[in-house]
């Protein structure tokens, strides 16, 4: 505050309950229903009115634990796969969230992917497009075919949120 800087604090969609039928918006209300989504929740609570907040989800990247990493190492060991189906989103590259963060605040980055309905300093940002965690594991299959990468998966069964084993 002493040097008028800007904090720039990266959440999640996970600060919702998810029962909405249409894309959240940066003003909706928030209602967390797990400890990460509590603790997201707080770290906004702290930011003052001249920080950026910007939301985004299903975020993946070269490096660190994240669903293509997983998939290419599930994709290298097993023949099929049950992945979630029932669930859509945009799976949005970390290299993008910092290209719009850039835009954002003014420091370039060129982005073609979609940011809408800033209200004082807060964002939601993902790439364009949709698809299911299912359809996204179906994707990089393909790619990692492609790429030579070694994949004994030849079949992605859909299942849904409920079949999932997690806490």
């Amino acid at each position: 505050a002493a040097h008028r800087g800007k904090l720039v604090h990266v959440s999640t969609d996970f600060v919702f309950d998810g029962t909405s039928s249409r894309a959240y918006r940066p003003d909706d209300s928030r209602n967390p229903i797990s400890v990460y989504g509590r603790s997201k929740a707080e770290g906004e609570d702290c930011l003052r009115d001249s920080d950026l907040l910007v939301r985004t989800a299903w975020v993946y990247t070269a490096g660190g634990a994240n669903f293509v990493r997983t998939m290419l190492r599930l994709m290298a060991e097993k023949p099929a796969l049950n992945v979630v189906a029932d669930q859509i989103g945009a799976p949005t590259s970390t290299d993008v969230v910092a290209d719009a963060v850039a835009a954002i605040l003014g420091q370039g980055g060129d982005s073609p992917h979609e940011m809408f309905s800033e209200k004082g300093g807060f964002y939601h940002f993902s790439c364009l497009g949709s698809t299911s965690w299912k359809g996204f594991a179906e994707e990089i299959v393909r790619e990692a075919k492609s790429a030579s990468m070694p994949v004994k998966t030849r079949e992605i069964h859909g299942i849904t949120s409920e079949e999932y084993p997690s806490p």
